[in-house]
């Protein structure tokens, strides 16, 4: 299928810089290296005593220090997944090469979060029950909100333009980026930050997800547990991170020398309307969003050369989604590359969109696709595609999907084209 043009003409967005905090690493170049060779990110939890879960493992954010990015008094008031958006804000304008004097009014932040401050929330409730009302701290619940990761951003860097939050669960992260797209066409910024950021490695968050068996209880193996795909799965990895990327209009990049690492293309959106954790069966509405991006940014379906697909790991999801690529794809897609870098960094619920995000749009910069490791038997239900797997490879796509779909039906995926296909 050719492209279809969307009978517009927007403004162009390009993605010039990434700010990432994640399991694999802190910064572009450590995590794109641990993504580019495949490792693990996986581990015993350490944020907390695990005796009495019956999940022990998680991805953590290893070395993150909040006074590397905020000053003491800040870093005490403001929840983990905060500070790690600041952080990854930070991290993503010096990646663009934009000092903070260089954001204009017109610059604007939409950073989700599928909880928002998960730690500062158990901890009021503990002092809730344990020691009463009147022992609540007042920073109990400005850090709890959802919306206070993006606020942070805002305040952290004097950012006045517009400021949103998305909250669509797993799909938070795509929404936020999607929506920051549209910011720009509109006229109403210049300049977005946009991604996700998730800190959900506690004892009620963690203890929560495993109630629904989503996660692996692969306690004795944490490296190899998240394993999209394989016939032996059973169940995602929580993580913990934040994932902020630079988009900018194409010609306030250009005007400034920037040199980016892709163009955001595209954004589909769409609803299973079907159940609050599982997918529809058939994928139709997975498909709809993919082939919405896709048509969004004049693309179509014969111009993806990769797809970092959701990929979480479960027995019921992995086939879902690989169904609608086939779908999508048509004859494409054995042929049609496809990893799930979730495999690596693990699933961090609001963030995963930002930090996948951000991983395909250096994927195509660089001419790499990372793998889906752990994939070493493949369920037959989910053949069909061109697994990346195990091994990451060269290849340089016209274009590219980042896929996100989050409990309740909600999916969310931005396509992404090679700068140098223009």
């Amino acid at each position: 299928m050719a492209a279809v043009s969307n009978g517009r003409s927007p403004r162009r967005v390009l993605i010039t810089g990434v700010g990432l905090v994640t399991p694999i690493g802190i910064g572009r170049s450590a995590a794109w290296e641990a993504a580019r060779s495949g490792r693990s990110g996986a581990g015993p939890i350490t944020h907390f005593d695990t005796s009495e879960h019956a999940c022990k493992i998680a991805c953590e954010v290893d070395g993150f220090d909040p006074l590397d990015y905020v000053d003491k008094r800040n870093a005490r008031r403001l929840d983990r997944a905060s500070q790690m958006a600041v952080a990854a804000a930070l991290l993503a304008l010096e990646d663009a090469g934009l000092a903070r004097d260089e954001l204009a009014a017109g610059s604007g932040v939409n950073i989700a979060s599928g909880n928002g401050g998960n730690e500062m929330w158990e901890a009021g409730f503990r002092a809730l029950v344990e020691r009463g009302p009147e022992r609540i701290s007042p920073v109990y619940l400005p850090a709890s909100i959802v919306n206070m990761p993006a606020a942070s951003v805002s305040m952290a860097l004097g950012i006045h333009g517009p400021l949103s939050t998305q909250v669509t669960a797993c799909a938070s992260g795509t929404h936020s980026i999607g929506e920051a797209l549209e910011t720009i066409r509109r006229g109403e910024a210049d300049l977005m930050l946009a991604g996700g950021t998730e800190a959900g490695v506690t004892p009620f968050c963690m203890a929560t997800l495993d109630s629904t068996r989503a996660l692996s209880r692969n306690n004795d193996d944490p490296e190899h547990a998240s394993r999209p795909y394989d016939i032996d799965r059973d169940g995602f990895v929580s993580a913990e991170g934040a994932a902020v990327l630079v988009l900018e209009e194409a010609g306030a990049a250009a005007a400034r020398g920037a040199s980016p690492l892709c163009e955001l293309a595209g954004y589909g959106a769409s609803a299973d309307a079907h159940h609050i954790t599982e997918p529809a069966p058939d994928g139709a509405r997975q498909r709809a969003a993919m082939l919405s991006a896709l048509q969004d940014g004049d693309l179509g379906p014969d111009d993806v050369g990769y797809v970092n697909a959701h990929g979480t790991s479960t027995p019921t999801g992995d086939p879902v989604e690989i169904r609608a690529l086939r779908d999508l794809l048509g004859e494409r897609a054995d042929t049609t590359p496809v990893s799930s870098t979730k495999s690596m960094h693990g699933h961090a619920m609001g963030a995963a969109g930002g930090i996948e995000g951000a991983l395909t749009a250096l994927a195509l910069a660089d001419g790499w696709l990372p793998p889906t490791i752990n994939l070493n038997s493949l369920d037959p239900e989910c053949a069909g595609v061109d697994h990346v797997a195990n091994a990451g490879r060269a290849a340089h796509p016209v274009a590219a999907l980042s896929n996100s779909f989050g409990f309740g039906g909600h999916n969310a995926v931005i396509a992404l084209r090679s700068v140098d296909s223009r």
